[in-house]
């Protein structure tokens, strides 16, 4: 099933997406592997971490998935802040790209740093902005133009910034935009990117893109303490609307700004019934305002992780079955439409 490309305009701003015979691709999965270990870096391929195979671009294109988020580690890619990109993760990652295209599928390059560098704040002495502003735009100057290559998710999950993340959010798209006018930018919120508190944390967070391709992206788990880690006690009793209660604020926020989203990450056990119908509802939701998600999560290396919705032992994971059923959108344009009287 070929991709092809919609427009998605808000006011003067366009945003391609993919879309397929069933509408746009708005349903996703993250393929991690190359995130493992971050904490042993540079670390070893195969060891330490995984770059997801051919197998396995190739299963999701099976199932309809046309959207790829793909996390990677900066302390990889650059060893020190004084380095060139290193050439093997440039390597990798440009093969990652090329299976996706070979499989009809679009990538979000995810820098999965948590607003760190070797535990360092960006915008702190030890990591000043234009460290972090360089590195997008090496990477971006390796990377445009790819036909795989759907945006740049400049940073996943920072948190504990002490205000320091919208000057490096504001500095990143700055020195992409030198050298790539066309590739979209999906920007995460404070607090972890998370969807229910972002108008809290992330009230006036909006950042100034020239080529007016950003993408805002929030992460959403339905357990108790928002963080996805599911410990038995506090994970029981989920609400079937839990998840849409989740979305709501960003939706809205996103309503109020007229800007467009993205659910980058969210996912469910597999042994807990009441969080598959709590996901169900928010995809559906999802699909109503024609705003796209990656279920976190598939690719190789994890094991009986209960989130993981790769296949094991050959048959599929019961997450997925909840994924096929909201494949199918009557979307022409990535949402949510803005509200009437939006900024």
């Amino acid at each position: 099933m070929a991709l092809t490309l919609a427009l998605a305009t808000a006011g003067a701003r366009a945003a391609d997406w993919p879309a397929t015979e069933d509408g746009l691709a708005l349903l996703g999965v993250n393929l991690s592997g190359a995130g493992f270990a971050p904490h042993i870096t540079p670390g070893k391929h195969g060891t330490h971490y995984f770059y997801p195979q051919k197998k396995h671009f190739e299963y999701y294109a099976s199932q309809g998935i046309r959207l790829i988020r793909f996390p990677f580690i900066w302390e990889r890619v650059q060893h020190s802040l004084d380095d060139g990109l290193n050439f093997d993760q440039i390597r990798l990652l440009k093969k990652t790209l090329d299976l996706a295209a070979q499989n009809g599928q679009k990538v979000i390059l995810d820098m999965h740093n948590y607003g760190r560098y070797h535990g360092e704040l960006i915008g702190s002495r030890q990591v000043p902005y234009a460290a972090y502003a360089s590195v997008w735009q090496k990477l971006a100057q390796q990377f445009k133009g790819h036909p795989a290559l759907l945006g740049y998710d400049i940073m996943n999950e920072p948190h504990g910034t002490v205000g320091l993340w919208p000057g490096a959010a504001q500095a990143a798209v700055d020195a992409i935009r030198e050298v790539d006018q066309q590739t979209l930018i999906f920007i995460e919120g404070e607090r972890w990117s998370s969807a229910f508190h972002w108008p809290l944390v992330n009230a006036n967070f909006l950042i100034d893109d020239p080529a007016e391709r950003i993408v805002y992206e929030a992460h959403l788990y339905f357990d108790q303490d928002f963080s996805g880690k599911y410990m038995p006690r506090a994970s029981r009793n989920i609400d079937p609307m839990l998840g849409v209660e989740r979305a709501r604020p960003f939706i809205e926020w996103l309503k109020q700004h007229g800007q467009k989203g993205y659910l980058g990450e969210y996912g469910i056990p597999d042994d807990l019934p009441e969080a598959a119908v709590a996901m169900d509802n928010l995809l559906a939701y999802l699909n109503d305002n024609c705003v796209p998600s990656s279920y976190w999560a598939g690719g190789p290396g994890w094991g009986t992780y209960k989130l993981a919705i790769e296949p094991r032992d050959g048959k599929d994971r019961p997450q997925m079955a909840l994924m096929r059923k909201h494949l199918a959108n009557d979307c022409t344009a990535i949402g949510p439409a803005p509200a009437p009287d939006a900024d």
